[in-house]
């Protein structure tokens, strides 16, 4: 056979092959015998089980599948785990969401309402009873407490609020970093920091529950409405298996498994929900572009 026809052989095996692999990936997947659903570790990983079990069992009989939930180390294992395909749908903050979502196509498809403000939370910054500070900018030169690198609420709300005041990390105060709300609301009752950064519900709950003494923090500053944390599927879900995942969450009406999430219902998400939070986050990382966490 002359070389030009077994080049030209060679070429079309390869792009073959090139073909067939393109396919292969882009193909939709068989519907999962096992939901996993991913969740942010904002308190510890029992307590974010245990509050999360009644919408697990209401998923897995709703679903007729096992289901799994999958607590990360950190904030950056769970979103991370979603970007590769290790779990099937995801509970992301929008900072969280908006970062990785520059990495992998996820999909936004619902997030809580709740009554009076909608589909919005609050951060809270927080600081002891005693504390002589009555302003934002009275926390400068002081060690101020976050949650997670990723979290909203716990970490990027708080230094866009500071930073609305001339409050830079690094130059006006000095992040102390615990990785959870409740060691945030810990470290504030007990002295250890000047001030924290914290999600508003959380702070209620613990106080109502008791873990943090009524007596020990007060409220310095509330964040304005932040949008909602968004359950996301991860890229490649099969259409159908997606469309039965959405229906049992936009039709949830189980007390018990909407309570963890202070909810009247979900409401449809999508991506422009966040909107808002983009800018605050393009604020923080104009400024301190040292102390912004993103994704490896």
């Amino acid at each position: 056979m002359p070389q030009i026809f077994r080049r030209r052989m060679v070429v079309m095996g390869v792009l073959a092959m090139i073909a067939n692999y393109a396919c292969a990936g882009f193909a939709e997947e068989r519907p999962p015998t096992k939901l996993i659903v991913g969740l942010l570790p904002g308190e510890s990983a029992p307590t974010v089980m245990r509050l999360n079990e009644p919408l697990r069992a209401y998923l897995q009989d709703t679903l007729h599948i096992p289901v799994e939930i999958v607590v990360g180390a950190n904030y950056a294992a769970t979103s991370e785990a979603l970007r590769f395909g290790r779990i099937d749908i995801a509970y992301l903050g929008p900072v969280t969401y908006i970062l990785q979502s520059k990495r992998a196509p996820l999909e936004p498809f619902a997030r809580p309402s709740h009554a009076g403000v909608g589909s919005t939370f609050q951060a809270s910054i927080i600081v002891p009873a005693g504390s002589a500070a009555t302003k934002l900018s009275d926390l400068r030169g002081g060690e101020i407490a976050f949650g997670d690198p990723a979290s909203t609420s716990g970490t990027w709300v708080p230094r866009w609020q500071l930073l609305a005041e001339g409050l830079i990390s690094g130059r006006d105060y000095t992040m102390q970093v615990l990785g959870a709300h409740d060691a945030v609301a810990l470290a504030v009752a007990n002295r250890k920091v000047a001030a924290g950064g914290i999600s508003k519900p959380i702070l209620l709950r613990l106080l109502k529950e008791g873990k943090i003494p009524a007596d020990k923090v007060r409220v310095l500053q509330d964040s304005p409405p932040i949008p909602e944390y968004m359950w996301t599927f991860r890229a490649g879900l099969d259409p159908a298996f997606k469309a039965e995942i959405r229906n049992a969450f936009l039709n949830l009406k189980d007390a018990a498994a909407l309570a963890v999430f202070r909810a009247e219902a979900f409401v449809p998400a999508k991506d422009s929900d966040v909107d808002d939070v983009r800018r605050w986050v393009a604020d923080i990382q104009a400024v301190s572009q040292k102390t912004a966490w993103a994704p490896k």
